[in-house]
């Protein structure tokens, strides 16, 4: 399985992105607007500059209260780990939980291409599960 399957069964794969120099007050309110636990950064819509999430918003509010105030490039995470849509997914999963990311870009030929969280692998696997279960029975009630 591929992840360029994963994101053709997205209900919605349109991928919001902010700029660095947006504020972090904009971006809190685009993660609520979407429902998004992650934004990718990008000054031109399609290059991934960073990616910045709820995770990063809440470690700085920690040590610092007036982290609102900041931009969002000054928060963002710029060690970035991407995939492309021929990627494996199995190997993306095992990437997702050794490195503890929960969105990965999908990049294709240097272009954004869409992003992959955690939920769409999971609710992917769990179709993939139901399916086979179906099958099965299907086979075992027919003889």
């Amino acid at each position: 399985m591929h992840i360029g399957d994963v994101l053709r069964a997205k209900a919605n794969p349109a991928v919001v992105t902010i700029g660095p120099d947006a504020g972090v007050r904009e971006l809190l309110a685009l993660l609520a607007e979407h429902n998004v636990g992650a934004l990718i950064v990008s000054a031109d819509g399609t290059s991934v500059d960073g990616i910045v999430s709820e995770r990063d918003v809440v470690r700085r509010l920690h040590h610092d209260g007036t982290v609102v105030n900041n931009t969002v490039g000054a928060i963002m995470t710029t060690a970035v780990e991407t995939c492309a849509p021929d990627s494996d997914l199995d190997t993306l999963m095992k990437t997702m939980t050794e490195r503890r990311v929960r969105h990965v870009p999908v990049v294709d030929g240097g272009r954004l291409v869409g992003i992959i969280s955690i939920g769409d692998v999971v609710k992917h696997r769990i179709d993939q599960l139901e399916f086979e279960r179906d099958q099965l029975d299907s086979y075992v009630h027919r003889t």
